[in-house]
């Protein structure tokens, strides 16, 4: 599996880093396949109105978890994420079919992992921010609000850009 890159450094390196750590060696594609009990996943469609549906899925799973607290923030990470995939992942009508985007949440104690799967190879790339412009601040957005972020590319194709949260009831 190729690495992704990585957003700032996390206020608990131990933790935090254990848990990446772990991501590298068993794969992201089997962190999203396995069964948690602590998991959301939620198909979206390559439109507008995903990212509503995202934040508000985000939103409820969090408050179910006991983590209301984390929901502004995680919600405004996942609406710049899935705004992400639905603009950028342009790819041929049969990936877009095998490789959907999808909203996933993980519950890894005392972490919330939010990652959106969409079918493009396309790495993310931050922009400098321009606070004029009405885009180009999505990852930066990302950055600011979660603890790290990061991306990695998925073995059926496409990719997973998640976030970082540190979530303690």
């Amino acid at each position: 599996m190729t690495a992704g890159g990585t957003g700032r450094m996390v206020e608990e390196p131990q933790s935090a880093a254990g848990y990446l750590r772990t991501t590298r060696e068993i794969g992201f594609d089997e962190l999203l396949a396995a069964d948690h009990s602590a998991a959301t996943a939620c198909p979206l469609p390559r439109q507008a109105d995903s990212v509503k549906t995202a934040r508000d899925v985000t939103r409820s799973t969090l408050s179910g978890w006991g983590l209301p607290e984390l929901g502004d923030d995680a919600a405004l990470v996942v609406s710049e994420l899935v705004t992400n995939a639905v603009r950028y992942a342009l790819c041929p009508p049969s990936q877009i079919e095998t490789n959907p985007i999808t909203l996933v949440l993980l519950r890894l104690s005392p972490h919330v992992l939010l990652a959106v799967t969409d079918p493009s190879d396309e790495i993310p790339t931050p922009k400098k921010p321009d606070f004029i412009s009405e885009n180009g601040r999505g990852l930066h957005i990302v950055e600011t609000y979660s603890e790290c972020w990061g991306w990695d590319h998925l073995n059926r194709g496409g990719k997973a850009v998640w976030a970082l949260f540190s979530g303690t009831p």
